[in-house]
């Protein structure tokens, strides 16, 4: 009988230790998680989803999985030059770090650094002369920061300064996740990694600061920086004061982002080099409530007055906004007017997400005419399936594919205009 006691007493008292070691040093859990997480590889195969259907305003959209995957995508791509999606052709890179191509998964040659703490991970990639160049999260001694870093070599191509708020308050879902090849330059987005407002919310106005920016590196600097480690990379800022620009995009010779606000404010922006779009001091959101870590209160709204760029549209309440691209040519055709597409996560209790959003702008593409949200069930959904450098893929009969969260790629049809 004392024996069973003492094995209880053990087994309890094991436990409040692991329950207080837990508690006391949850960095320490987060590394745990974190590389068992960079060592789970992903499950994919062909799928046979049956196809649903809604009904939008003027047509109908079904959508159908083509591909199961487990894990959040960083970026899909697929040869533009090929009429219909073919499977095996998908480039896949994970959030989690694997490239998956052929339905093969290979872990990709990531700095240690590299960390999927703070909902850290991939988030985007960069394709320049026969390279692929991954921005992501990384962590060193304590020093949150991000790093744009060559996947063959694992080399880094630069990296930020570390982010000044403690870990706890740090969120790599506000890295941001996109790019775009504009002429001779590339666009590359860094958000503000932040749950709510913060010390990293200030760097979105610090010069000496790559977060919160639209950076600008030229083509021609960077093939050098590649060829040569020594080299020094210039960075320049396209512009300023984003909060998490998720989705970059251009048309017509114009740039867009979309990108999330705090509780509410989420936007379409029009960019303009050289411009400041406000983010920590104006936003049409406001500060999460205390449960979300921050105090209630609201921003100025104000852009103009304190000489901040407007937003083109703003979402109160938002829609967890994510990728954004070109309309595919089925909807131009329909339309006639300037088309963007938008793809949306979760949302929230008061406007739900897991939607396409459909932008019409006139024809100056500075004003947003009609915005249509499509809702497709329960669907996270990421990224649009391009080619290297972002431009929508669409196959021959208009179709596009896109990312959901945990679920796979889908192909999305557009079909009974009326």
């Amino acid at each position: 009988m004392k024996k069973k006691i003492s094995i209880i007493f053990i087994w309890i008292f094991s436990i409040v230790i692991s329950v207080l070691w837990t508690f006391e040093n949850p960095e320490k859990i987060e590394k745990i998680k974190s590389s068992f997480k960079k060592n789970k590889k992903p499950e994919i195969s062909k799928s046979q989803n049956l196809s649903k259907s809604v009904i939008a305003n003027s047509y109908n959209v079904s959508y159908t999985r083509v591909l199961d995957l487990t894990n959040k995508t960083a970026f899909v791509s697929h040869p533009k030059k090929l009429p219909k999606l073919k499977i095996e052709e998908l480039t896949i890179y994970t959030q989690n770090g694997y490239l998956i191509k052929n339905l093969i998964p290979k872990k990709l040659n990531l700095p240690k650094s590299f960390t999927l703490q703070r909902n850290g991970g991939v988030k985007t990639i960069i394709s320049i002369a026969n390279k692929k160049l991954a921005l992501i999260s990384a962590n060193k001694s304590n020093c949150f920061f991000a790093s744009l870093n060559d996947i063959e070599t694992s080399e880094e191509i630069f990296r930020t300064k570390c982010l000044p708020e403690e870990a706890k308050n740090n969120d790599f879902n506000g890295l941001g996740s996109s790019n775009v090849h504009l002429n001779n330059s590339i666009l590359l987005a860094l958000g503000t990694p932040e749950k709510h407002a913060s010390k990293n919310s200030k760097l979105a106005q610090k010069n000496d600061s790559m977060f919160g920016k639209i950076l600008k590196i030229k083509k021609e600097n960077l093939i050098k920086k590649l060829n040569n480690k020594n080299q020094e990379l210039s960075i320049e800022i396209f512009s300023k004061g984003h909060r998490v620009p998720q989705g970059l995009t251009i048309l017509n010779d114009k740039i867009f982002n979309v990108e999330h606000g705090p509780k509410g404010g989420d936007e379409l922006n029009l960019v303009v080099e050289g411009s400041n779009y406000g983010w920590p001091n104006v936003s049409y959101g406001t500060n999460y409530l205390k449960d979300g870590g921050g105090d209630g209160s609201s921003y100025q709204i104000n852009h103009e007055a304190k000489k901040y760029q407007e937003p083109l549209f703003a979402f109160v309440p938002s829609v967890g906004i994510s990728s954004l691209n070109n309309c595919p040519k089925i909807l131009k055709d329909y339309y006639k007017k300037s088309c963007l597409l938008a793809l949306s996560l979760y949302g929230n209790n008061l406007r739900k997400g897991h939607s396409i959003i459909i932008f019409l702008l006139n024809k100056e593409n500075n004003k947003v005419h009609s915005i249509e949200k499509i809702s497709l069930g329960n669907l996270v959904l990421r990224h649009f399936v391009t080619d290297d450098q972002n431009n929508l893929y669409e196959d021959e009969n208009g179709n596009i594919f896109i990312s959901a969260d945990k679920k796979g790629i889908y192909k999305v049809e557009f079909f009974k205009f009326r």
